[in-house]
């Protein structure tokens, strides 16, 4: 687990006044970012004497410990999320779905709701893509005209938000909590069997938004390189059958290594980090990436061409043969690898850090509560 910062001990509200009460809401399929982001955001509010209940799945609990960072815990059922809302100052959901599970539990009470947009990206093409369209735009616009306050993780989501009747969108980047210390790199690398030869990484679940089937098709042009490329890809999903039969069958240098709670450390130890996805944000395998200086190679798609300004080398979405060739150059060139990192960790470095992040919620929580006193 990542570890947490130190935040010094300020009182969330002047004299006399009871200490703030918030929730925060995950579910409905929140990824590892927001997760981070909520246990990160709760270990600097309660150091600042908010008091902060989490509601979320119980798996989330036992992975991110938010009751370690200093919160009350609420599994994410409706009857617990309900209750939990009942005694809250401000009620803080992150993404869109865990947002109109939050307006929901709110109906018919003053409360104000702040919801996070992170990673939800468009449907899926065709028709049922289209069908999932129209639904996904019909829950943005109940839960921007619902929110007090929106906060979208890139310029790209500031915008949406405003199209969908946001009454207040702003722009709040979400700072991810830096990795903790990991294993030798080069016995990770011969564990994964990557001794002699690159290591590529990629992070995330198996699903189609991923772009991991245009990934294949890039590793199918590499297999021609020496020494032979090894790609892993760290996540559990729905696609893991589909791509597990293409791995076999074509012969590719491929390896599905599950879910695993030690990608950081994989991250460190690799030559490239590779981000293939149709629709991404503020990625956290480009933030982690860029930090510890892998070069990265993504794609041009949402908010990473904000996020990662000129440290990544960026390529179309579902172009396979440009994803090779970006990917085939880097491993052929130390010198433009050595320019990526630097360029990188000069890039992370304009990021907010977790306290900017924390005070900035803290801010628009205290601007809130100000409306409701006048």
């Amino acid at each position: 687990m990542s570890s947490s910062p130190v935040f010094p001990s300020v009182p969330a509200q002047p004299y006399g006044r009871p200490p703030l009460r918030t929730v925060q809401v995950l579910g409905g399929g929140a990824g590892a970012g927001s997760s981070a982001h909520v246990r990160s955001l709760t270990t600097g509010l309660a150091a600042r004497g908010v008091r902060v209940t989490v509601c979320a799945p119980v798996e989330a609990e036992g992975e991110y410990d938010f009751t370690g960072a200093g919160a009350q815990f609420a599994p994410d059922a409706a009857n617990a999320l309900r209750a939990a809302c009942a005694g809250a100052d401000v009620v803080h959901a992150h993404g869109v779905r865990a947002g109109m599970r939050a307006a929901l539990a709110l109906r018919g009470r003053r409360v104000p709701l702040v919801v996070s947009w992170h990673a939800d990206g468009p449907a899926e093409a065709g028709a049922a893509g289209a069908a999932l369209g129209r639904l996904s735009r019909l829950l943005e616009r109940h839960v921007a005209r619902a929110a007090a306050v929106v906060l979208g993780a890139s310029s790209d989501l500031v915008d949406r938000a405003r199209l969908r009747g946001a009454r207040d969108a702003r722009l709040a980047p979400v700072a991810v909590p830096a990795a903790a210390p990991g294993a030798d790199p080069g016995k990770v690398r011969a564990e994964l069997g990557a001794v002699g030869r690159p290591l590529l990484i990629a992070v995330g679940s198996l699903v189609a938004h991923r772009g991991y089937s245009v990934l294949l098709d890039a590793a199918r042009e590499w297999r021609t390189l020496e020494p032979l490329p090894l790609l892993v890809i760290a996540g559990e999903g729905p696609l893991r059958t589909e791509l597990s039969r293409r791995i076999v069958e074509e012969g590719l240098p491929v390896r599905l290594l599950g879910r695993r709670r030690d990608a950081a450390q994989l991250l460190a130890a690799a030559d490239l980090a590779v981000l293939p996805s149709r629709w991404e944000e503020r990625a956290l395998l480009a933030q982690e990436a860029l930090r510890v200086g892998v070069p990265l190679v993504a794609t041009a798609v949402g908010g990473v061409p904000e996020l990662v300004g000129r440290g990544a080398v960026l390529v179309p979405p579902g172009d396979a043969p440009a994803f090779a060739a970006a990917v085939s150059g880097l491993l052929a060139d130390a010198g433009h690898r050595a320019e990526l990192v630097a360029a990188g960790r000069a890039q992370a470095a304009t990021w907010p850090s977790e306290d900017d992040t924390v005070a900035q919620v803290l801010s628009v929580y205290d601007e809130l509560m100000e409306r409701g006193r006048r």
